[in-house]
């Protein structure tokens, strides 16, 4: 009888990684983002446009993927999946604080931490997904993470604020938490 659980509960394993993986090769931000499916949810317009920012102000554990910035990637993700054209989503991440170091360039990265900034794929692909990333100028400033040491693609803002409030002027919600 235990051996027959334990091959139930292998094949059940199988069949959820395989569901996994075909879930993950259909997303456009590869390798990032993964949610659930919902099928009860309500069914959005596939006319739905989204203008959300996100803040992120703590830094990941060195060498770490910062989970606060894959919330962007999974937002992208199960919208499109739900139908939502990637033309109407516009995100921005507001990055503030000791998370400013995570948005370092590899070499920079590796300089100081000695290993790789797992977050670096992650920000290119969002980037090519209509979303901007600003960094905070007082904490780049502080945290001495210049523009040139910066993962091509991120904007340098005169601060968090400055990036919140422009981005609430061209009709962005921020997003709670």
């Amino acid at each position: 009888m235990t051996l027959f659980l334990k091959a139930v509960h292998i094949l059940s394993l199988c069949s959820a990684l395989c569901s996994t993986t075909a879930l993950a090769a259909t997303q456009p931000i590869k390798d990032f983002g993964q949610f659930y499916q919902v099928p009860d949810a309500q069914t959005l317009a596939k006319n739905s446009h989204f203008k959300i920012a996100f803040d992120v102000s703590k830094q990941a554990t060195e060498g770490e993927l910062n989970f606060a910035f894959n919330s962007l990637a999974r937002f992208i993700n199960m919208h499109m999946d739900s139908g939502v054209p990637i033309d109407n989503i516009h995100l921005a991440l507001v990055v503030h604080g000791g998370a400013s170091k995570d948005l370092l360039a590899d070499k920079y990265y590796q300089a100081l931490y000695m290993k790789t900034n797992a977050n670096q794929a992650l920000i290119k692909q969002l980037l090519a997904h209509n979303t901007e990333v600003y960094l905070c100028g007082q904490s780049a400033t502080h945290f001495d993470v210049s523009a040139d040491k910066l993962i091509p693609g991120v904007k340098l803002m005169l601060s968090a604020m400055t990036a919140h409030a422009y981005l609430q002027q061209q009709g962005y919600s921020l997003n709670p938490f």
